[in-house]
């Protein structure tokens, strides 16, 4: 795996969307962000970063070896997504569990949808980028 341009578009793409949707649905849409008890700005720079490594994470797991089986660019991108989104729904809701007095199992659903779908998509861009930015590879002499 090479760390060229398309790389570094994919990966940075994939956090700013990823991010963007994320702002959208709890700050926008279900307006958590007033319940947020510290600066305002720690918790998107924090969010922020853990995107961009997400989109990195989303990256290497497409790229992984075990992956490269599977030979179409949609369905790695899908699994990927899937993978990333449950993972993260998993440790979000280990973290948010002692904060939070009353989770139903529909809200878990929900949330569990949600992760899903917002790191699916971001796994798209990745294969989007992937397919559409030609890096030659380079022969050793």
């Amino acid at each position: 795996m090479s760390f060229g341009f398309r790389f570094f578009i994919s990966w940075l793409l994939s956090a700013v969307v990823m991010f963007t949707l994320f702002y959208v649905w709890h700050g926008i849409f279900l307006n958590d962000f007033k319940r947020i008890n510290f600066p305002l700005i720690w918790f998107v720079t924090f969010a922020a970063f853990t995107y961009l490594i997400f989109g990195a994470g989303i990256y290497f797991l497409y790229e992984s070896q075990p992956l490269k089986k599977i030979r179409s660019f949609i369905m790695r991108g899908l699994f990927c997504g899937v993978v990333a989104g449950f993972s993260l729904f998993m440790i979000s809701t280990i973290v948010n569990i002692s904060l939070t007095k009353h989770l139903s199992i529909n809200h878990l659903m929900v949330d569990c949808a949600w992760q899903i779908a917002e790191q699916t998509i971001g796994a798209m861009v990745v294969v989007l980028f992937k397919i559409i930015i030609h890096e030659p590879i380079h022969e050793n002499a």
